[in-house]
């Protein structure tokens, strides 16, 4: 097993699957907190967090706010997700008999307002298009950032890519750590990352560390569309704000770039 690859069975509840006891290089914690209907999940700590429902019913209580949330899927709908800086409380109950949360905290003694964000409350993109014969093609969802809250220690979104289709490519890196948890549909599917000089097999649930100044980009077999949460953690005095790309393969996305294809035979 490759070990940047974590793979996991859920059991309701809280599935700790990285943390900074185990992982300290990765500078936060991650989970899945799967919940059934009437389910109650609380939370007190002491860091910044970032409550990602991947799909199903809630209902997010938190500084003496109430709001009930749903997301029917992870594939076409808009991420809702609740940030709230440290030592605030989170109450999260569980409306429906599927609800999928991840969970991402990591020390930060700066304080911000809380916020949920909603469907239309996310930055989404269409990266790719008119270039590289549109295999880099995909819909990148960037929940939180630099831009929209500096004072966070976390930067979050999703990507969702069709069958066959890149995402990380051309091969980039940075300097801060990064956590990837995937999904394939349907489920069977798999797809493959390329991290630094070696190959990382992906299936569904897996969760791989990204290491600082890795290369990792990415494709799902044919027929297989894929899913996955991205989540870096901002360094002090050095927060994610663009990768660093590597030169020999920057040709391959400029508008006249020429590759062999069937096409032309």
């Amino acid at each position: 097993m490759n070990k940047y690859r974590i793979k996991s069975n859920f059991e309701n509840g809280y599935n700790d699957i990285a943390n900074e006891e185990r992982h300290p290089e990765y500078l936060m914690d991650f989970g899945i907190l799967k919940l059934k209907e009437d389910d109650i999940y609380s939370n007190n700590e002491s860091k910044e967090r970032a409550f990602l429902l991947i799909q199903g019913r809630v209902e997010f209580s938190w500084e003496g706010k109430n709001k009930t949330v749903y997301r029917e899927n992870y594939r076409d709908f808009e991420p809702i997700c609740l940030h709230v800086p440290k030592d605030i409380k989170v109450i999260i109950t569980g409306l429906s008999s599927d609800v999928e949360i991840a969970v991402h905290q990591t020390e930060n003694e700066k304080t911000f307002p809380s916020k949920l964000y909603k469907e239309g409350d996310s930055r989404i993109e269409v990266r790719g298009t008119g270039v590289m014969d549109e295999v880099g093609k995909r819909e990148v969802r960037t929940i939180l950032d630099h831009s929209i809250n500096p004072d966070a220690n976390l930067m979050l979104g999703e990507d969702m890519q069709a069958p066959g289709k890149w995402a990380g490519f051309p091969s980039h890196h940075h300097p801060q750590p990064e956590i990837y948890f995937y999904k394939l549909y349907p489920e069977e599917g798999f797809g493959l990352l390329k991290l630094g000089d070696g190959a990382v097999l992906l299936e569904h649930n897996d969760t791989v560390l990204i290491p600082p100044h890795m290369d990792h980009p990415q494709v799902p077999a044919p027929g297989y569309a894929m899913y996955f949460i991205w989540v870096i953690r901002h360094l002090k005095n050095n927060p994610y704000i663009k990768p660093t790309f590597v030169e020999k393969h920057l040709w391959a996305e400029k508008k006249d770039a020429k590759y062999w294809s069937y096409k032309d035979r």
